[in-house]
């Protein structure tokens, strides 16, 4: 079983806006941050991380001994495809996280995945002696977003025995409208719903978020697809009423990518 971190400390939660796969080569405002994060929050004895970019039937948690770093994109220097991100995983978490979950049934991949790059390339900056164990969380692409809500609700545990829990996505991600040429251009609609997010994150209105489909033609816009929205929920599923809400990298770059981050902690 997972030990309790002593002194009863209950671990921070984050979700983190991963951005361009580069991010995890390049020194930039978004990683420095990382880095900055992952030096200041407790250590963690294991990280849970749901990413957008694994996305699958039905619910599955990594649990081999060393999962593979994947390289699931094209299109970019050599350099990236290099890296590797060797941390170890863990089957205790996992079998733990297993079952506690009563939402859905959960399934242990102990061979197809590993750690792909809404993992790898931010916990390299945060850890980058990959010497805390990871855990991926894949995210059902068939199931509801109250229902991703609630399987997260039900990892609320794991926050007293040292691990911490990361959604990796981005809350306003539409490539097709993406500004190669204007890294710092902001388009309206992705500015709308970056402020509605944020006013509903930092004033614990849950539903309207669970909810974004509803919630207007500019957010159809800014989140096409779902799985880059989803991982927030799972972040903020794991809030309490104790808890203080920080945002970080709060910034849309390209038009129509948002690097906002968020850190759940308590007060």
């Amino acid at each position: 079983m997972l030990e309790n971190l002593k002194n009863d400390i209950k671990m921070p939660v984050l979700f983190v806006g991963h951005g361009n796969p580069m991010n995890a080569i390049e020194t930039n405002e978004f990683t420095e941050t990382w880095k900055t994060i992952g030096a200041e929050l407790p250590r963690p004895q294991a990280i849970l991380c749901i990413s957008a970019h694994w996305e699958t039937r039905g619910t599955y948690l990594t649990a081999m001994s060393q999962p593979k770093t994947i390289h699931d994109f094209g299109g970019f220097p050599a350099e990236l495809y290099q890296v590797e991100y060797p941390a170890k995983g863990n089957e205790v978490l996992a079998k733990e996280a297993q079952e506690k979950i009563h939402t859905v049934p959960v399934g242990l991949d102990y061979r197809e995945w590993g750690l792909d790059h809404g993992c790898w390339t931010v916990v390299r900056k945060m850890y980058p002696e990959a010497d805390i164990p990871v855990v991926q969380m894949s995210i059902d692409h068939f199931q509801k977003p109250e229902i991703h809500y609630q399987i997260a609700r039900e990892l609320a545990f794991l926050r007293q025995k040292g691990v911490l829990i990361i959604g990796s996505g981005n809350i306003v991600h539409n490539l097709r409208e993406v500004d190669w040429y204007n890294p710092e251009a902001e388009t309206d609609w992705a500015i709308e719903v970056r402020e509605k997010v944020n006013e509903s994150i930092l004033q614990y209105n849950h539903d309207k978020l669970i909810d974004f489909r509803n919630q207007g033609i500019a957010f159809n816009k800014a989140i096409p697809t779902s799985e880059h929205f989803i991982p927030l929920l799972y972040t903020l599923a794991l809030q309490s009423d104790k808890d203080k809400v920080t945002l970080f990298n709060d910034k849309i770059v390209l038009g129509s990518l948002s690097m906002t981050g968020v850190l759940i902690s308590e007060t």
